[in-house]
């Protein structure tokens, strides 16, 4: 349609402008191709807004229930596949508005009555993260689930704690896989606040506000919202909401990282204490001895994209003026890809996890061989009177003295001992058993049999918690 002619674009909103789009430009205003992820979450919200509208006397019963049988027909069309995209329509709301005027006829274009698509998206995100953040948690739970497991196996094996990846003590293998239960319980308690903070944007309006009597709270209510937001700007132009996700997601991923970190350690020949089942390794192109920790691999390098989509939303957001700007389609980009991603880590860690196998006498030797009963040594010199600071450099020199000669702490002589300190006697070959080392840790949180069984109890505890939230 040329200049002058008129009749305005064609576009929904075309009446004020004379010339059509330029192709060019349509394709990169549209968000058609990626937005239609949100068209579950728009028909929702479209359905509360039209059965609101009949209940403040805007529609008839008659048009309501023409438009929400309409809007039935979409979601199966959705469901389905057989709905057609197309760029023209610019963006999920004017393609489902296209398509329900198409099947109930004019009174199709009052679903758009008392909202505007700033706040009709920002509702749908809205909407959307809540599923996202739920699917989180329910993997989250299950990966803690898996590692429980572990430790429960593993709660008599000893394993060398490290320090700066150097043996510093000897531990259970459970207290090392309770750690990461716990630090996955506080992702899982951040995805809860996120839930929590979340508010119903929708009859916000452009950003002033609708000509209408809006039952807000009707909407939310049954889209399940505690709240609704109360300053129109407000709620159209903030994206805080997507912003604290992706740092929750960002969250887990390094908790996700660490641990993936910890699986290639462990099942490298160097180390050896676990092994993965083939069907979580990958092999080699050229040398055929290769078993490679490739999932592991993967999800400690995809927190790199969790990281960076956090960042490249905060870089969108940090200039905007109020109220709404196109700048905030993006903000769906990185959110649509940290959920898929996360979730693909979830359950790869899950499965990893369970499907470890350790080699216990090999962490065994790793923690004895390591001279990592020196600290209660020390404290063994102390107890009777010595100065940690002095009994430190007595445990230190025994050590040099050892490690030179490759000999482990059992097998030091009386006679050898009482030259570094007269308070040495036999009850030192009883202090440097790995057993003893390990049962003496018994502080609240340590490594001691009975202060895992309290962490194990805990843990249990943390997932019927969990499981009665997720109801």
């Amino acid at each position: 349609m040329g200049a002058g002619s008129g009749e305005g674009s064609s576009k929904p909103w075309g009446g004020r402008f004379e010339e059509e789009q330029s192709p060019l430009f349509e394709r990169l205003n549209a968000s058609i191709p990626f937005d239609h992820v949100l068209a579950p979450y728009d028909l929702k919200g479209s359905q509360a807004h039209v059965r609101m509208l009949a209940g403040i006397g805007v529609l008839t019963e008659n048009e309501r229930d023409t438009i929400l049988e309409a809007l039935v027909q979409v979601a199966r069309e959705v469901e389905e596949g057989s709905f057609t995209w197309s760029l023209k329509d610019e963006d999920i709301h004017m393609a489902i508005e296209r398509r329900l005027t198409e099947i109930a006829g004019a009174v199709g274009g009052m679903v758009h009555t008392g909202r505007s698509r700033n706040d009709q998206v920002a509702l749908d995100l809205q909407l959307y993260l809540r599923d996202a953040v739920s699917g989180h948690q329910r993997r989250l739970r299950n990966l803690m689930g898996v590692l429980l497991g572990q430790a429960e196996e593993g709660r008599d094996v000893i394993f060398p704690g490290y320090t700066h990846l150097q043996r510093a003590q000897p531990i259970l293998l459970a207290h090392h896989l309770l750690a990461y239960v716990f630090m996955l319980e506080r992702d899982w308690d951040r995805f809860a606040s996120w839930v929590k903070s979340s508010w119903m944007p929708l009859g916000a309006g452009a950003l002033a506000g609708v000509n209408y009597p809006s039952d807000r709270k009707k909407v939310a209510s049954e889209l399940g919202f505690e709240r609704v937001a109360l300053n129109a700007m407000d709620a159209v132009a903030s994206r805080d909401a997507a912003f604290e996700y992706l740092a929750d997601a960002a969250n887990c991923g390094l908790t996700l990282s660490r641990l993936a970190e910890e699986l290639v350690l462990w099942t490298s020949q160097e180390f050896n204490f676990a092994a993965l089942p083939e069907s979580w390794s990958s092999g080699s192109s050229i040398m055929p001895q290769k078993r490679n920790p490739s999932g592991a691999e993967l999800v400690r390098a995809k927190t790199a994209g969790f990281l960076a989509r956090l960042q490249g939303l905060g870089v969108v957001l940090k200039g905007l003026p109020l109220a709404y700007d196109n700048d905030l389609q993006e903000d769906k980009l990185y959110v649509f890809g940290t959920r898929e991603e996360l979730d693909l880590c979830l359950d790869a860690m899950a499965a990893m996890v369970g499907g470890l196998s350790f080699h216990p006498e090999v962490a065994r030797a790793a923690a004895e061989g390591s001279y990592s009963q020196a600290t209660d040594v020390a404290d063994y010199l102390v107890e009777k009177g010595l100065p940690f600071r002095e009994a430190h450099r007595i445990s230190g020199r025994l050590v040099a003295k050892l490690a030179a000669e490759g000999r482990p702490f059992a097998d030091a002589g009386m006679e050898e001992l009482t030259v570094l300190s007269p308070l040495f006697d036999e009850g030192y070959y009883e202090v440097v058993k790995l057993e003893r080392v390990i049962a003496a840790k018994r502080s609240p949180g340590g490594t001691s049999p009975s202060s895992v069984a309290e962490q194990l109890r805990i843990a249990r505890d943390v997932l019927n918690r969990l499981d009665s939230a997720a109801g």
